[in-house]
């Protein structure tokens, strides 16, 4: 990353916001995007009344129902080079983890004691397309976002980290800004990060009043209209 990370008020700043919204506000600071950098399948959010979650994409692909052909040493260098890499870099961080079984989310990577590991790397949650379990014993405050839940980790184990990975139709390469919640996740260009809150109120600005007309006696499409035009001329 060659950008100045965002700090915690920054961050906070965009944490205020849902993934709808922030969806919305991409529209207009980086208006190329506006088709693609978002999930596009539906995926399971554990913990719903969590805020959303902001941070710096950790990447990683897992495999869960074939063997792993390293033995137990290779492994445990594997497992520990991947920690490193949670652990280095801005934070905090967001693990998105494809997994590429030739059937995602049989098996899980995640549960009680990865929940619990990740966050004292500094980790917020997990978007994946895999599975997730354990969900009564998760660390506080960690978020799951998850293709399935299962109950079994199966023979599950890492393949690679730090690549770029796709993730239930979005692209995220490590280091990427990730905003998620319980609608999903996107990716946030970081030159244009600081431009999204200001966005963001912009929408919510054109949106106030056609929902406040909405919500009058009288209402019609020519009420609509009116507002509409007006609406535009929100800056």
């Amino acid at each position: 990353m060659t950008e100045r990370p965002l700090d915690e008020a920054e961050l906070a700043a965009l944490s205020a916001y849902d993934t709808p919204t922030i969806c919305n506000a991409l529209e207009i600071v980086c208006p190329e995007r506006r088709a693609l950098g978002f999930t596009t399948e539906t995926l399971i959010c554990s913990f719903p009344a969590l805020k959303p979650m902001v941070g710096y994409a950790r990447t990683a692909t897992i495999r869960a129902m074939e063997k792993p052909a390293k033995d137990a040493d290779e492994m445990a260098a594997d497992r520990v080079a991947y920690y490193r890499y949670v652990e280095a870099g801005p934070g905090p961080s967001v693990m998105v983890i494809q997994d590429v079984d030739s059937r995602p989310g049989a098996a899980s990577w995640w549960g009680e004691v990865h929940s619990a590991v990740h966050q004292a790397l500094g980790c917020l949650g997990v978007v994946t397309n895999g599975a997730v379990r354990d969900l009564d014993m998760v660390a506080d405050g960690f978020q799951f976002l998850s293709g399935t839940v299962v109950p079994s980790h199966a023979w599950v184990h890492l393949v690679s980290h730090g690549e770029a990975v796709s993730v239930c139709g979005m692209l995220t390469h490590s280091g990427d800004l990730v905003h998620a919640d319980r609608h999903g996740a996107v990716v946030i260009p970081h030159e244009a990060a600081r431009e999204v809150p200001a966005a963001a109120e912009l929408c919510m600005r054109r949106e106030a009043p056609i929902l406040a007309a909405c919500r009058e006696p009288g209402f019609s499409a020519e009420v609509m209209a009116r507002v509409m035009a007006e609406a535009k001329e929100i800056h």
